[in-house]
């Protein structure tokens, strides 16, 4: 199913691999519109281990906004700071439930039923365009995912 506008809802957990660098936070989300192989993508992940930080900075970096092609993390930290990541209470390795809400060049990102949204995204990088959506995890991370539902 092509997948351009709609709802994402999936539960998931995240964790670091027992042998992942001290640094690494794990990072497990969602990525769509997907195009070309994998090629060109957007995404919203978590990063479980930064939920509960003593360090309020770390915290700040819970939830993040990529995209693929152009704007990966850091690019997106330094020329805009504090726009595309947000703060969520996680626990490493406990089931979160996630829904993402897109439309047009708008992103929003619920967590755990929440009423109101952790992330508001109201620019999305790339051309919307219909495409997949695939399960997301990031380096030295160990992931689950159930619940899947995408609709429209």
């Amino acid at each position: 199913m092509a997948f351009e506008d709609g709802t994402i809802e999936v539960a998931l957990t995240g964790d670091t691999a027992p042998d992942a660098p001290v640094n690494l936070r794990g990072f497990v989300g969602v990525a769509f519109r997907v195009v070309g192989g994998g090629s060109q993508y957007e995404c919203i992940y978590l990063r479980p281990k930064n939920g509960r930080a003593e360090d309020q900075l770390q915290r700040n970096h819970s939830v993040q906004y990529i995209s693929v092609p152009g704007f990966p993390w850091p690019k997106l930290r330094s020329e805009h700071p504090g726009e595309y990541e947000s703060y969520v209470d996680l626990v490493p390795g406990e089931w979160t439930q996630v829904k993402i809400q897109v439309a047009g060049s708008k992103a929003r990102l619920y967590v755990n039923g929440a009423a109101q949204p952790v992330l508001i995204v109201n620019d999305l990088e790339q051309k919307p365009a219909a495409g997949q959506v695939a399960l997301w995890v990031g380096p030295g991370t160990i992931a689950n995912f159930a619940e899947l539902k995408v609709g429209r």
